[in-house]
């Protein structure tokens, strides 16, 4: 086993990229992090696409906040992706508040954080930016594109918006679009954030606060939504705060008294401290406009028709935001299309957020796709 080898990168781009809007973004950078060693033939690289609150640290402890990678139990060397045999790159998505260009960066005309000014942007564009990364590196083509929930649409994307620079799609939790509910609940999130005082119409940064109370309750409901009742009700349960001397009465009050209250609270709090609420309010956007069968009267096999890669699609019987039907959807667009797909539906009690956890069966089937996948790239 060897280490991670992870580098670092600020990758900086002086063309324009025309957005699916019409807008432009001038210069921009993206922060990007890999993991093992690309290959001669530059044939093992495997790139990895976040969800909404992720970064391109992916793996292994960051030298820089000492945090762990979101996917450490995924990517590494003698993990499921084995960094051994896989070039591994992470890419932090444009618009995001961890180092690439987003509303928090200053704006090359102002000289002022672009704030509300910030251009809308869709999977598709973020799709456009990677390849530019894939191009930095000289990779022609991924041995793979991977990734969970918005992670997974940016995987799909690819295989429909450049098929002949992926082998293999992995789209895991994931959906071809953003159901009504879904919608709904971002819809609140970003009411809660926009409503708060302190947003300023989105340019806070220039009154010297944040709108850290919206954004404590968009993290409150989105949390919600990322776990499932089976899951908080063996959690939590009815049980009241725990406090030392508490006789675990009800107090009659507003105040925190269920244990669920005080772990929704506590998570808003912690997110609120280090997420930007601008950052929030483009990428559950980009979640709502992604819909591929748009453009097709609303067939997706037709959308799908493009993909030439190989793909594996997996979903969580309990994850009620991205359900399983969602991701039968996809298998049956592809098999309309005669495409290789593989499809597993894993009874895992997490909800949602189960994509990120260590469920035995789940990584074992990770584990296998990239064994079997070695040896077509060596």
């Amino acid at each position: 086993m060897t280490s991670l080898n992870t580098q670092s990168y600020t990758i900086e781009f002086k063309e324009p990229l025309v957005l699916k809007s019409g807008a432009q973004l001038g210069s921009y950078s993206l922060e990007v992090q890999t993991y093992g060693t690309l290959n001669s033939k530059k044939s093992n690289a495997v790139l990895i696409c976040h969800a909404l609150n992720a970064s391109h640290h992916v793996a292994g402890v960051d030298p820089k906040t000492g945090k762990t990678g979101w996917w450490d139990n995924m990517i590494g060397p003698g993990k499921p992706l084995d960094t051994d045999h896989y070039f591994v790159i992470g890419v932090n998505n444009l618009g995001s508040c961890f180092g690439s260009t987003g509303p928090m960066s200053i704006n090359p005309l102002t000289n002022t954080p672009y704030g509300s000014s910030f251009p809308l942007m869709t999977v598709e564009d973020w799709v456009t930016s990677q390849s530019l990364v894939a191009d930095y590196f000289g990779v022609q083509k991924f041995a793979a594109v991977m990734g969970g929930s918005l992670g997974g649409m940016q995987a799909l994307s690819w295989g429909i918006q450049y098929p002949e620079r992926v082998a293999n799609c992995l789209v895991i939790a994931s959906a071809a679009n953003l159901s009504a509910q879904n919608i709904a609940f971002n819809e609140i999130a970003r009411s809660a954030i926009m409503s708060d005082p302190d947003f300023h119409g989105g340019d806070y940064y220039a009154h010297n606060t944040t709108p850290k109370r919206g954004l404590k309750v968009a993290r409150m409901i989105g949390h919600i939504t990322y776990l499932s009742n089976d899951d908080m009700a063996e959690k939590f349960g009815r049980e009241l705060k725990r406090i030392q001397g508490d006789q675990q009465e009800y107090k009659f009050s507003f105040e925190e008294e269920f244990e669920v209250e005080s772990y929704l609270r506590y998570q808003g709090n912690k997110f609120a401290d280090y997420f930007d609420a601008n950052t929030y309010l483009l990428i559950t956007r980009v979640l709502d406009y992604f819909d591929p069968a748009r453009n097709f009267g609303g067939n997706l096999s037709k959308a799908l028709n493009t993909i030439q890669a190989k793909s594996l699609v997996i979903s969580f019987t309990t994850d009620w935001r991205f359900a399983p039907d969602r991701s039968r959807e996809i298998v049956k667009a592809l098999l309309d299309n005669k495409r290789s797909v593989s499809y597993a539906e894993i009874n895992a009690p997490h909800g949602h957020d189960a994509f990120l956890l260590d469920d035995e069966r789940y990584h074992a089937i990770i584990h296998a796709y990239f064994s079997k996948l070695k040896k077509e790239i060596a």
